[in-house]
């Protein structure tokens, strides 16, 4: 067959990056011998507003595009995530909107989940933490680390406002950061350096309740405490060693604990949320807070997947099998809660797998034309670009390439419109959709809309054929080490490898005067074409099914097609459908400035 001959060219082009390979290769068996199967979550997103892109880019997107892959590998994996619904930004929201926190809950559950859909973002499940079965499971969880004397009841100081008659918790209170001095710190931590403190270590606090804005005073009350210091050695042992983590993660992560871990408050003073599950008057009017309650959303939620699945138990094949891996997906505010405190929760029940991998994104930023600094996106501070009103005027795609090609994975980065314009167009639109439409229109015009068959192949077609296997495995190790920006811009590196190649050959050169060369080309681009269909499914799913329809590929990413990437190449005669634009460019008027 003619496919054949290019094991040659292939091993030269091995050779030159063999190491690389031969380690991605390595490390890919390994996974697949010790882990059977993948539990993936990311970041339960608040649900007192609408998520915006710098959500996306953080916990979201990068998550769906590694599902999508490890489902093209065949891996058995379940994605998880769902609406964290206790968190006091709900009940704020409430008190400002004079309504009530379940009303603000059940609007944005329904418009995130959708916004979420929009972006192509496919959940197996998107639960809610306001669940009854939520509600329970976290009792579950509090009293078994009372029982094995991880937690403590004392006296505590809190925040107390006069004026309103209540103990205000955490994210009740502003003030100015202990640390970097930034004047609109909030409760326990500051969003401007990332730090967290104790909410008493807060200078100058204020009441953040609406209609209040009073100094608060310390008072006295009880409440319990994780002693998050039981953990510290076994947690120091868990994180040595890996240098599998992204090192924003592991930095964050080992500051915790040169620290030194202390004992965290896991109780507010406060009716929403989960009620403290003890027969004790000093529960009285008080809830498990949200940071406790939060991550075991994971669980919960993959216990609705397990009964929608017709098995009850088969979520205890995600969290309490150890040929499991959890990975976790979110921004890098939450690096102490899934590197530290989760693990140490899920440590305290003594059956549960702990996080292999924690994959944490810096913040994207906002820079607005014309401005020197850009501007974090903030729903709270109104600076936000939403993912439903995005997607419906520039598609999904355009959304989910930008964002990955500027994903903030190793340090912050910056939405701004001029790029946005520039890379989409520049890129997908001129290099990506340029490749597959001139190819097809020609075959389809020169060779009755059927794959045209190959000729004698030349050096240079070999060459062609042969980048195919090389972007495989180039973007599958990337995309193994959690590196989306580097992955996407190799499987784009194919596309830019078939324009050169088209130049090259010159088919319509070739169409006049050697018809069976000019097929040849035409063959060889559409095998690539092929090939793009499926790489680029993790990251541009909407446009890679369209050409994979356009080419007559089926099940382009079906559970095993990412290995047929190369291997199996469309067959001659295939029918081909009229081509239509993937990208459309956009104007410079369609952006704003």
């Amino acid at each position: 067959m003619f496919w054949e001959p290019i094991a040659a060219v292939r091993a030269v082009v091995s050779a030159a990056n063999g190491v690389a390979r031969l380690l991605f290769a390595a490390q890919w068996g390994g996974l697949l011998t010790t882990f059977k199967r993948t539990l993936v979550t990311s970041a339960l997103p608040y649900a007192n507003g609408r998520i915006h892109i710098g959500h996306l880019a953080g916990a979201y997107l990068p998550a769906d595009i590694y599902v999508r892959y490890l489902r093209m590998r065949g891996q058995d994996v379940v994605f998880v995530c769902g609406s964290d619904e206790h968190g006091v930004p709900i009940t704020l929201r409430a008190l400002k909107e004079e309504t009530t926190p379940r009303a603000i809950i059940d609007r944005f559950h329904e418009q995130n989940e959708a916004a979420f859909r929009a972006a192509g973002i496919e959940f197996d499940v998107y639960g809610r933490t306001s669940w009854p079965e939520h509600h329970a499971l976290t009792q579950r969880f509090f009293l078994r680390l009372l029982e094995g004397g991880h937690i403590e009841k004392r006296k505590t100081q809190q925040y107390y406002s006069e004026k309103m008659q209540m103990f205000l918790p955490d994210r009740y209170v502003e003030g100015t950061c202990p640390k970097c001095s930034s004047g609109e710190a909030r409760g326990d931590q500051c969003d401007a350096c990332g730090t967290s403190y104790d909410v008493t270590e807060l200078r100058d606090p204020r009441s953040a309740v609406p209609g209040d804005g009073s100094t608060p005073i310390l008072r006295e009350s009880m409440h319990w405490f994780l002693r998050l210091d039981h953990f510290q050695e076994a947690l120091q042992e868990k994180l040595e060693g890996r240098s599998d983590w992204r090192r924003n993660t592991l930095g964050g992560a080992q500051s915790w604990l040169r620290e030194g871990l202390r004992p965290r408050c896991v109780t507010r003073d406060t009716s929403w949320g989960v009620p403290i599950p003890l027969d004790d008057p000093d529960a009285a009017g008080k809830c498990i807070y949200v940071w406790f309650d939060a991550p075991i959303g994971y669980v919960t939620n993959t216990q609705a997947w397990a009964e929608r699945q017709g098995d009850a138990d088969l979520w205890k094949r995600y969290w309490q099998d150890p040929a499991c891996r959890l990975v976790h997906f979110i921004g890098k505010d939450n690096i102490p809660f899934h590197a530290i405190i989760f693990p140490a929760m899920l440590m305290g029940q003594s059956d549960y797998i702990l996080p292999d991998i924690v994959v944490a994104n810096e913040y994207l930023n906002f820079l607005r034309a014309g401005e020197a600094a850009a501007a974090k996106f903030s729903k709270s501070r109104g600076t936000v670009i939403e993912v439903g009103q995005f997607v419906e005027t520039y598609g999904a795609d355009r959304l989910r390439y930008y964002l990955t090609a500027i994903a903030p994975e190793t340090a912050d980065s910056e939405f701004s419109w001029q790029d946005f314009l520039h890379r989409t167009n520049g890129e997908i639109a001129d290099v990506f959709g340029n490749f597959v439409h001139r190819s097809l229109t020609f075959a389809v015009k020169s060779f009755a809309a059927a794959l045209p068959s190959a000729g004698e192949l030349q050096e240079t077609d070999r060459a062609a054929l042969a980048a195919i296997p090389v972007a495989r495995d180039e973007v599958a190790r990337l995309l193994e080490r959690f590196q989306f920006r580097q992955a996407q811009a190799a499987m784009l590196e194919l596309a830019r490898t078939g324009n050169r190649y088209f130049d090259e050959q010159q088919p319509w050169v070739t169409r006049k005067s050697d018809l069976e060369r000019c097929g040849t080309t035409l063959h060889v681009c559409l095998q690539l074409a092929a090939a793009l269909a499926r790489l680029a499914a993790p990251f541009l799913p909407a446009s890679a099914a369209r050409l994979a329809a356009m080419l007559g590929l089926e099940a382009h990413d079906a559970p095993g097609s990412w290995a047929r990437i190369g291997e199996t190449p469309l067959p001659p005669g295939t029918p081909l459908t009229k081509p239509q634009i993937l990208f459309p460019k956009l104007e410079r008027e369609e952006v704003p400035e």
